[in-house]
């Protein structure tokens, strides 16, 4: 008789339907009785964890492609993806951790061989301003951080970001105090400017001008060694993509920009490497001509096929 009362395993779908009333809930119960909240909000913890199981699957079973099919089906279906991720600072550190994972998790879903999670944030654009606000609160910034980077990789929400005003921000998150924040920061810029090649390359030669002054002045001329080092990094990793072959003509026939570069040479300990292979391209763009003569500096260029090294000589 005992099995006859036995409740019925809650299926994806339910899981959802409740983690979403369960939100619903934290958010309007201000008035409520502090005791049946804490027991409501742990409630939406462990439905929360229960989801992260189900994409990610335990140590006891591998993830289910239908469970996980009907759970982010369930999930888009009524905007419980805004809800988790509005709510999220109401949620202890670990319902956060487990929450930013379903998030993640979510982008790389499908459904009927097509990612929902790409359709809805297009129709849902502005959780990306909440997203990237994050970086403005240490408690949220690294949660944030992560699904921002999951949600980028779709190309529209990507190229939204790059046209948006956001852009400018980031040139500032990675220069935060805080080196976690900033260093995460400095991942989603990577990401946002070599993940979609094409997009990337129309957003850089539509914004050269506002945006290599601003990537030399705050980056490359940065007082941070770290924040100068990642800088020229990426802009090796740029520059060098085919895709961008065009943006990479103009930033070296430009004597400002290849004056940047060279002090950063005399930069004691600073790695050559990622300098160099820009003077290449500089190289192989100016060689034939006069060499590139600033107002007190005179920039020449050995290379051949075994050598390529920079010298420069103060001008009296």
């Amino acid at each position: 008789m005992k099995g006859l009362f036995k409740s019925k395993p809650r299926t994806p779908v339910d899981i959802v339907r409740q983690t979403r009333d369960l939100i619903i809930y934290a958010n309007r119960s201000a008035d409520v009785r502090e005791s049946k909240r804490e027991d409501k909000m742990a409630e939406l913890c462990k439905n929360i964890r229960e989801l992260k199981s189900i994409l990610y699957g335990n140590s006891e079973s591998e993830p289910v492609s239908e469970a996980c099919a009907q759970l982010t089906a369930e999930f888009f279906r009524e905007n419980t993806l805004r809800l988790l991720i509005t709510c999220l600072p109401k949620l202890n550190l670990e319902a956060r951790k487990d929450a930013t994972q379903v998030v993640a998790n979510l982008q790389r879903q499908q459904v009927h061989s097509k990612l929902i999670a790409s359709d809805y944030l297009e129709a849902n654009i502005d959780l990306l301003d909440i997203l990237i606000a994050g970086y403005e609160n240490t408690d949220m910034a690294l949660h944030y951080g992560a699904m921002l980077r999951e949600c980028i990789r779709h190309q529209s929400v990507a190229r939204y970001v790059l046209e948006s005003q956001h852009m400018k921000k980031f040139f500032d998150y990675i220069q935060l105090p805080n080196f976690d924040i900033a260093a995460d920061a400095a991942a989603t810029f990577k990401e946002l400017l070599t993940r979609h090649k094409s997009t990337v390359a129309e957003f850089l030669s539509k914004n050269y001008d506002w945006f290599f002054a601003e990537y030399n002045s705050k980056l490359l001329e940065s007082s941070n060694y770290i924040t100068r080092r990642q800088a020229v990094k990426l802009l090796g990793d740029i520059l060098l993509d085919r895709s961008n072959s065009v943006v990479m003509t103009r930033y070296v026939s430009s004597r400002e920009n290849l004056r940047i570069l060279m002090n950063l040479l005399r930069v004691r300990y600073f790695p050559r490497m990622h300098v160099e292979d820009i003077f290449y391209l500089a190289y192989q763009k100016l060689q034939g001509t006069e060499p590139v003569t600033f107002d007190k500096i005179s920039l020449h260029m050995v290379c051949d096929s075994h050598l390529f090294d920079v010298q420069w000589a103060i001008i009296d």
